[in-house]
């Protein structure tokens, strides 16, 4: 592995310490199955707003970044659940990739969120999304998709985003999307 990739595992493992006892995949399934039962049930509308896809410029070549679009405009909607500092959402997003043609993404979202305002009202957050893609070039099979998210809200107002790893030419791009919870 690169040390990129060692230094951004590392940064992760800051934002999330693990607890003294061993991991079990079991219990980590059920609390997930958990979550999504209880988003679906008791979560709030939410309405995205996909509207940017930068193209990390130290991964591409000046010819692939003039061809790319980067107004990644679209639109989804969803359901979110605050537990306290803790956002669960499920979502489904359509927007216009980088080659221009229609991609779809849905799934289930976790964040972790920090106040940064005595009211609460400012919030960072970082975690993560386990979701399902459609693209052009995969003649529209679904294709599993699990990103690191990130996101600085106001109130009801998200501004979130997801990074996809990839290669040269490849991959290695910003998602932005607005969100207004309801």
């Amino acid at each position: 592995m690169r040390l990129k990739t060692y230094i951004f595992i590392f940064a992760l493992l800051t934002l999330f310490p693990l607890k003294a006892q061993a991991f079990e995949w079991s219990r980590w399934y059920s609390d997930l199955k958990d979550n999504i039962a209880d988003t679906w049930s008791c979560g709030r509308l939410e309405a995205y707003a996909p509207f940017y896809a930068w193209h990390n410029r130290l991964a591409y070549d000046s010819r692939h970044i003039k061809k790319y679009n980067e107004e990644a405009w679209g639109f989804g909607l969803g359901k979110g659940l605050w537990d306290g500092n803790e956002w669960h959402g499920l979502y489904a997003m359509a927007f216009k990739d980088s080659n221009f043609y229609l991609e779809t993404i849905f799934g289930y979202a976790y964040q972790y969120n920090w106040n940064l305002s005595k009211d609460g009202a400012w919030k960072i957050g970082a975690g993560y999304t386990l979701s399902l893609t459609q693209r052009h070039e995969y003649s529209y099979v679904p294709v599993p998709l699990p990103l690191p998210i990130a996101s600085i809200s106001y109130d009801r107002f998200s501004l979130q985003a997801a990074y996809v790893p990839g290669i040269k030419n490849d991959g290695n791009v910003l998602f932005l999307w607005m969100k207004f919870s309801f």
